[in-house]
């Protein structure tokens, strides 16, 4: 037995269930467009038949609810208006006073030129007192110096070059023959 489509639950159209009262009240409006259109623009003439006409610049609301009009009535007197005015002029004038004040002159001097560049001064390279080649010396910093307090490092064969390549930390025990046999654990 072959099943029956209820005609409620779906149109030729392709609209969502129940949507045919929808679709069947806009079918007047859509003959002029495409399906395309109509899905990107929507229906016309819904919420007015006179597309043409402007639309207009007063709201409900400002229609509703215009502001409060004055009382007609001074709420404040002369002699305070004129304090008022008095004060902020006077302020206004300090500000103004404040903010244009002329920047004094600038001594555009480097610190090359104000610390290093005194009259009178004569360097002098001092003597050397070593024979130092930078190539083959190993250079003076602060880890150099103190290489016996820095931690996680291996043991140092050489004082004079602490920071060489050495396989210490990866090399066993038992393998190491250059060492002296380290006193028994007791």
């Amino acid at each position: 037995m072959a099943e029956q489509q209820n005609p409620l639950e779906k149109t030729g159209r392709g609209c969502m269930l129940h949507n045919w009262v929808e679709e069947r009240a806009v079918a007047p409006l859509d003959n002029q467009k495409t399906r395309l259109q109509i899905l990107k623009q929507g229906h016309g003439g819904l919420l007015t038949m006179a597309q043409e006409s402007k639309m207009e610049t007063v709201t409900t609301l400002r229609a509703s609810y215009v502001p409060p009009k004055g009382l007609g009535v001074r709420l404040r007197g002369i002699r305070g208006e004129l304090l008022e005015k008095h004060i902020a002029e006077k302020i206004r004038g300090e500000v103004q006073a404040e903010l244009n004040t002329q920047s004094p002159e600038m001594d555009y001097c480097s610190t090359t030129q104000k610390d290093f560049c005194v009259e009178g001064f004569v360097p002098l390279t001092p003597e050397t007192t070593q024979v130092h080649d930078y190539k083959t010396d190993e250079a003076v910093t602060f880890w150099s110096e103190n290489y016996q307090r820095v931690q996680g490092v291996t043991a140092v064969q050489n004082p004079k070059a602490p920071f060489r390549k050495s396989a210490l930390f990866s090399t066993p025990i038992n393998e190491r023959l250059d060492e002296i046999d380290l006193p028994p654990d007791d």
